[in-house]
């Protein structure tokens, strides 16, 4: 059965489908305010949901991912907590929906978005 299914052709996805995987991953962190990006694109996605991967950049290989992400904090939070609960769940949503291995989830925290008084 196997067989046959590999006969059928190949599945590829997208960079910008796995970017948009590990920013909606990362973003699930508590202490993860927003993907960095510039004042454009800030503008952008708050009229449309369509640039929410431009904090993340992925490397695809054959089976391997890497991939680089660009977040701003909350301010009150642990930084390199937050960031490894970040990779964490980077990682675990990649491979748990494409089934290729991520090598690396590396983390550049942009900034920190202060509360709203």
């Amino acid at each position: 059965m196997g067989k046959e299914l590999a006969e059928i052709g190949a599945v590829k996805i997208a960079d910008d489908v796995l970017a948009r995987i590990a920013a909606l991953a990362a973003l699930e962190v508590d202490g993860v305010s927003a993907m960095a990006g510039n004042y454009t694109s800030d503008v952008l996605e708050k009229v449309s949901r369509k640039n929410l991967a431009k904090g993340a950049k992925v490397i695809v290989g054959q089976t391997q991912v890497k991939v680089d992400l660009a977040l701003m904090m909350s301010y009150g939070y642990n930084i390199p907590a937050t960031c490894q609960q970040a990779q964490t769940r980077v990682q675990t949503a990649i491979e748990n929906m494409t089934g290729l291995e991520v090598t690396d989830v590396n983390v550049r925290i942009a900034g920190i978005t202060m509360p709203k008084a």
